[in-house]
């Protein structure tokens, strides 16, 4: 592991080796995991990528884990969606649709980073793992820790939505609820880790963590036929997912699997929490800490880690950031689901509500290639649709009965009816 990668720092470029570490000792920076792309050059080809598994770990080769690393658990590989019927409603042509939305085992991205994390603390000796969560990393956490035999202590925000609470519980994990908002929580693990052998994903295990979000990156290029988008669109909480995302692309684009080209980079955060959007439309990339107020709790980040980086690769890739409204998201989930049939939690309707503002501002050119990632399943925030849809009166069982309602749709403009229905 230690031949192939390596921690160094972002900013002074000071290195570490391989360790449970986060800040740069020397300016406390985020430090980041760098591969040596000549030693996985001949792992990392068309042929042998191709011949793996059908999850995110065929990609192995560019993975900080030990070769040696049998995975458990087979996240990834997700649906990249043409979306040809919401493309016509927002004006897209040509659009797809990155759906993390049934990513295993737990529903989420987050799944992807996880299977990295742990992999990762199974190298460094720990036997007890956890993490500062809004939702989604709390279950992915749990689920793939039951599996591969680790103690489990997750930490989230009291007002979480209930189905992510139960689906961290239902893994058996020691489930924390603190009083206070995301990085209340945060800042807690982070004394907690300095205080005990403990390895927290997103904490001293972050660097090798974030580089699971590359496998995002790698499968949009290979499921396009080995070629990069004209524009990618993605949610932003701490700002990791956007950057990995390129990072992918700049890999592979050095080991010569897809041709080199622009490619445009657009965050999505809610009103309510949308400190790197913020950023971004000022033109700056300081990042000014906010108060979560918004139903996206899985972007509910207000100081985001990543997010001074996320502002400026944005900037430099020529996209730009946006944030909708609690109501707008509502809307695009429905959308979604009207058109595509894709059920997204409250993240992905900020992506796609962003998504359909970008195009009709003239950010994105109809005819673009443009890829729109969904993180998250919306089994998870049913509450957030909650008084949107009503029950109608029970039908009697009886064809007579079923025409009258059929009528009376009719008349109120609701239903188009063909072939052997009445029209």
């Amino acid at each position: 592991m230690a031949d192939v990668y390596e921690l160094r720092c972002t900013d002074c470029g000071r290195t570490y080796g391989n360790a449970p570490l986060s800040i740069c000792e020397e300016c406390f920076s985020p430090l980041e995991v760098f591969c040596d792309l000549e030693a996985a050059r001949s792992e990392f080809t068309r042929e042998k990528i191709s011949a793996g598994p059908t999850s995110m770990w065929r990609y192995k080769a560019l993975l900080p884990v030990s070769s040696a690393f049998e995975p458990v658990t087979p996240s990834g590989w997700t649906p990249l969606l043409s979306a040809p019927r919401l493309g016509e409603r927002i004006g897209a042509k040509n659009l797809y649709i990155k759906n993390d939305a049934v990513c295993l085992p737990t529903l989420s991205f987050k799944d992807r980073v996880v299977s990295v994390a742990l992999a990762s603390a199974k190298e460094f000796g720990f036997d007890t793992v956890g993490c500062s969560s809004t939702g989604n990393l709390a279950n992915a956490v749990a689920a793939q820790a039951a599996r591969m035999g680790f103690k489990t202590f997750i930490l989230v925000p009291a007002d979480l939505e209930p189905a992510k609470i139960l689906n961290t519980q239902v893994y058996g994990a020691n489930l924390v609820r603190i009083d206070g908002n995301y990085d209340h929580v945060n800042r807690l693990c982070s004394q907690i880790a300095d205080r005990y052998h403990w390895g927290f994903v997103n904490v001293n295990l972050r660097p090798y963590y974030a580089e699971g979000s590359k496998t995002v990156g790698f499968e949009i290029a290979e499921q396009l036929g080995w070629r990069l988008p004209d524009n990618v669109v993605t949610p932003m909480a701490g700002g990791s997912l956007i950057r990995k995302i390129r990072k992918a692309f700049q890999e592979l684009v050095a080991l010569g699997l897809v041709e080199d080209k622009p490619v445009k980079f657009f965050g999505a955060q809610a009103t309510g929490c949308s400190p790197i959007s913020t950023a971004v439309k000022a033109g700056r990339t300081e990042i000014e800490p906010q108060r979560p107020q918004t139903i996206a709790r899985s972007l509910a980040i207000g100081n985001p880690a990543d997010g001074r980086y996320a502002a400026k690769m944005i900037q430099e890739t020529g996209g730009w950031a946006e944030d909708v409204s609690d109501v707008e998201l509502v809307s695009a989930i429905q959308e979604l689901a009207e058109t595509e049939g894709i059920f997204t939690e409250t993240a992905g309707g900020v992506t796609t509500a962003v998504t359909a503002r970008l195009y009709a501002d003239g950010r994105i050119h109809p005819d673009d290639l443009t890829v729109s990632c969904i993180t998250g399943n919306g089994l998870k925030t049913t509450d957030a649709l909650q008084g949107s849809y009503e029950l109608e009166a029970a039908v009697k069982p009886r064809l007579t009965e079923f025409e009258a309602y059929v009528e009376a749709k009719r008349s109120q403009h609701e239903l188009v009816l063909e072939g052997s229905y009445v029209s």
